[in-house]
């Protein structure tokens, strides 16, 4: 019962977030440009002690203006070069870069700068002599253009480099599974809960979509506020089409409008909660390096790297934790988690297949299954174990041809 925690008003913040990235960047951009027009009313207002010719300052202030407006096509190709390169090279579903909140806040303010400039030299243009103030402030906001310029050029380099890469997707997967599996393994299987009086379906009936995140907490208290139990269908990541069962409300009925308010679906997945995306990013860079058109066992090889770090810290948590109950201890979600057998498979099997003829990378599969044999829990050393004897077989073939 893992997931408790996440339904406890006292616990650490939920991974529950609604997303407001195009909010957000509207905001930003609003802003930067109410600011850039404030600005570029104000200052030249001010007294002209010390001053500089207004011709000068019009001519400057036009040439900033329209050369950091570039800076929005350049942010937009890097966006598109970036975005092209990983879907052909790593996997499509790869999007470090273009979630990048550095990207729109970038062009936000290069916005802001353009309408202060323009703003500014529109207002002493007939003027004789102006504050120096006015081409002080243009020549550092352009300056800090830059310096965003080249972070965000930073970014985009570490974007389609594969170790920067495999480290990020790593990392935000290990965040998601350190948030959701906080026990350590102990034997015994759950026992599935009493699921009272019958169950009343709850269908999806919007666009294609993914379920990326459910809020937790919300969901708990409206199903301990009816008395009811509610039990998802549809795991995190997975696939909704309109007409599918997302979920059965058991006991009293829940509105299916409340349900619906709390979960988020978009048209990707994400690693906001979906604790196997990290593993199938990974999975799916390897099986592409494995290809006939790429034949990279290099990668392949990193890849498998991570995976063995992301399953060696599984093997030591409990799985089953996805009855969440509330403050009485009744359970009143129960969401669907993957099991052991579940991630080794998501994560190596495919790997293996693709790997049959690469010793390579079915030696580091080997040392892989070895080493989590050796530290898994007694439980699961079987499902270890029999891939472990697979991958073998498999390179005595690969190294007698």
């Amino acid at each position: 019962m893992h997931l408790r925690r996440l339904a406890d008003e006292s616990a650490p913040p939920t991974l529950f977030r609604r997303p407001r990235r195009r909010l957000r960047a509207g905001l930003a951009e609003l802003g930067c440009v109410l600011a850039g027009l404030a600005a570029g009313l104000a200052l030249p207002s001010l007294p002209p002690s010390p001053g500089v010719l207004g011709k000068d300052v019009t001519g400057a202030l036009f040439t900033v203006g329209f050369g950091v407006l570039g800076l929005a096509s350049i942010i937009f190709s890097l966006l598109f070069l970036v975005v092209q390169f990983t879907s052909s090279t790593l996997t499509p579903r790869l999007n470090l870069f273009h979630d990048d909140p550095i990207v729109w806040r970038t062009f936000a303010f290069a916005v802001g700068v353009f309408t202060y400039t323009i703003t500014a030299a529109l207002a002493v243009a007939h003027r004789g002599r102006v504050s120096l103030a006015v081409p002080v402030v243009a020549l550092l906001l352009t300056l800090v253009a830059a310096v965003l310029m080249r972070n965000i050029q930073v970014r985009a380099l570490g974007s389609i480099r594969l170790t920067p890469c495999l480290d990020t997707i790593n990392e935000r997967t290990r965040t998601v599974h350190d948030a959701v599996y906080r026990e350590p393994y102990r034997d015994g299987t759950r026992e599935p809960p009493d699921l009272p009086g019958p169950a009343v379906p709850v269908h999806w009936a919007g666009r294609p979509a993914v379920l990326q995140q459910i809020n937790v907490p919300a969901l708990v208290a409206a199903a301990a506020g009816h008395d009811a139990v509610i039990v998802l269908r549809v795991p995190l990541g997975g696939q909704l089409f309109q007409g599918d069962l997302l979920a059965e409300v058991h006991g009293n009925p829940v509105p299916g409008r409340l349900l619906l308010h709390h979960v988020v679906t978009g048209a990707e997945r994400s690693f906001d909660q979906d604790v196997t995306f990290g593993l199938r990013l990974l999975a799916d860079i390897a099986l592409r390096a494995l290809s006939r058109a790429v034949n990279d066992p290099a990668t392949a090889v990193q890849c498998l790297e991570q995976i063995h770090n992301l399953l060696r810290r599984l093997a030591g948590k409990r799985l089953d934790i996805g009855d969440v109950a509330d403050s009485r201890g009744r359970v009143r979600l129960v969401v669907p988690l993957p099991t052991w057998d579940d991630y080794l498979c998501l994560a190596l099997d495919e790997v293996i297949v693709a790997a049959s003829h690469t010793p390579m990378v079915l030696v580091r599969l080997r040392d892989l299954l070895r080493g989590m044999h050796d530290e898994a829990p007694r439980a699961r050393r079987g499902s270890i174990a029999a891939r472990l004897a697979l991958v073998e077989d498999r390179l005595s073939i690969a190294r007698s041809v």
